[in-house]
């Protein structure tokens, strides 16, 4: 079940709680994944509704898409300059294979109808050494039983099933983390506090409190077979070692 895009943009863009929600995320993963020289020449791509965590990668990096699913609608983005967001189906993406070298996947995974084909286009579309970071509802946190935001709706995760399911699809779980410690509450008191409790619930809380999880992955590359034999054969006439050599005969 896929939310609707104008109701992402008026939480995300528009509500003093979802701008807090949308720092304490972005601030999260800009620890992971710095915004700095080294996304320079490489493409970053979001899918779902990531782009409120991709506009710190506009500047260094060579490339910035905004997927966004044909059952959730799709925005221009970012406001003010070209746009980059596209409109495509969640597990057809108008992108070329091993094209991708970091990607974002928020409010996809726990919406998607079919997640295991959604996470085998992930793999698809990420090249050599590529990253994704999946961010989704933490079943244990305050946010997934709250329908009043995003994160109350499709399917919460623990970090163990989000690690499984990555696994099946062939990915490597590289590190996790855990942000949005704050109750999902519009009044003051909470979001003038927020950055407090996002320090505090990162160094005590774990993830028991916090309302999304966040994985980086990595993609598994078997070693190609080759035909024939596995290990090469030295001497292939080794058999004859010992014979008699043949003597000349009669001239």
């Amino acid at each position: 079940m896929h939310l609707d895009v104008l109701d992402l943009r008026n939480f995300y863009y528009r509500t003093q709680l979802g701008r807090a929600a949308q720092k304490a995320i972005r601030d999260r993963m800009l620890g992971l994944w710095p915004a700095g020289p080294e996304l320079t020449g490489l493409t970053v791509a979001g899918f779902g509704f990531a782009v409120p965590l991709l506009r710190p990668y506009l500047e260094p990096a060579r490339r910035v898409i905004g997927l966004m699913p044909a059952q959730q609608g799709v925005m221009p983005w970012p406001a003010g300059m070209p746009n980059v967001s596209v409109l495509c189906d969640e597990t057809r993406w108008p992108i070329e294979t091993g094209m991708v070298d970091r990607l974002v996947v928020m409010h996809g995974l726990e919406s998607s109808d079919h997640p295991e084909a959604l996470l085998d286009e992930c793999g698809r579309v990420l090249g050599p050494g590529g990253r994704a970071m999946l961010i989704v509802p933490n079943r244990a946190g305050l946010w997934a039983p709250r329908e009043t935001t995003p994160f109350g709706f499709g399917r919460p995760y623990t970090m163990g099933q989000l690690d499984a399911q990555a696994r099946a699809a062939g990915f490597v779980p590289e590190r996790h983390a855990a942000a949005l410690y704050i109750p999902p509450s519009h009044r003051r008191f909470w979001l003038r506090s927020a950055p407090a409790w996002e320090k505090i619930g990162t160094r005590a809380a774990g993830f028991l409190a916090a309302g999304v999880i966040l994985l980086e992955l990595s993609k598994q590359v078997h070693a190609p077979r080759r035909p024939g034999l596995g290990a090469a054969v030295r001497k292939p006439l080794s058999i004859l070692e010992g014979a008699a050599k043949p003597m000349p005969g009669p001239v």
